[in-house]
């Protein structure tokens, strides 16, 4: 009794730690000889509005059933999303079947401009500011596939510099010289002093 009371409070704990938004429901049915047997699919989206958010598409006979298996599945497919004052780091196409959309970085005060299910995601991601467009197929549940090939891909700066192994130039400023460089310039000024006094005697 205690055991499952104790899976009780985990299980309220983790539901109180993520906001959730059920994007659509969906009945479908098949023909059997004794006659047509109904199922509903539900889209749910899962998150904690600082970085982290998950989806998940559940399906059974009833629709709170559907309901809780996605979001149990949401929370199974949790993902990081880098947020950089509440926008992503840096333009990304995401793609899924026939649905491409384009999530782009926005300035302070801009909001999300983005339709239904990337507005869902990225508020539930804890990104306040964002430029999107769907382009291809409208289909929910390719769009929401697509937004989250996009976030899943996005990469700071920091992380760039790690996987390249070396660092990234703002746009607009010079590299350094190094060192090695401009080393034979300086070695080449005393042996042409050299040269002239040789020259002069």
């Amino acid at each position: 009794m205690t055991f499952n009371r104790r899976n009780d409070r985990n299980a309220d704990r983790e539901s109180s730690e993520f906001e959730e938004k059920m994007l659509f429901v969906n009945r479908t049915s098949k023909t059997y000889q004794g006659g047509r047997r109904f199922r509903f699919a539900a889209l749910v989206i899962l998150g904690d509005r600082n970085g982290r958010v998950g989806m998940g598409i559940g399906k059974a006979k009833e629709v709170p059933v559907a309901i809780e298996k996605a979001k149990s599945i949401a929370k199974k497919n949790m993902i990081m999303v880098p947020v950089e004052n509440g926008t992503i780091p840096h333009d990304i196409v995401g793609v899924n079947s026939t649905s491409q959309v384009l999530l782009k970085p926005a300035g302070p005060g801009t909001g999300v401009i983005a339709g239904t299910v990337p507005r869902s995601i990225a508020e539930l991601a804890g990104i306040t500011n964002l430029l999107s467009k769907e382009i291809g197929s409208r289909n929910k549940i390719n769009v929401a596939y697509a937004v989250f090939d996009g976030l899943r891909n996005l990469r700071t700066a920091k992380q760039v510099r790690a996987l390249r192994g070396t660092d990234v130039l703002r746009s607009g400023q010079p590299a350094q010289t190094s060192a090695a460089q401009t080393a034979p310039a300086q070695a080449a000024t005393p042996q042409t002093g050299a040269a002239e006094a040789g020259g002069a005697q």
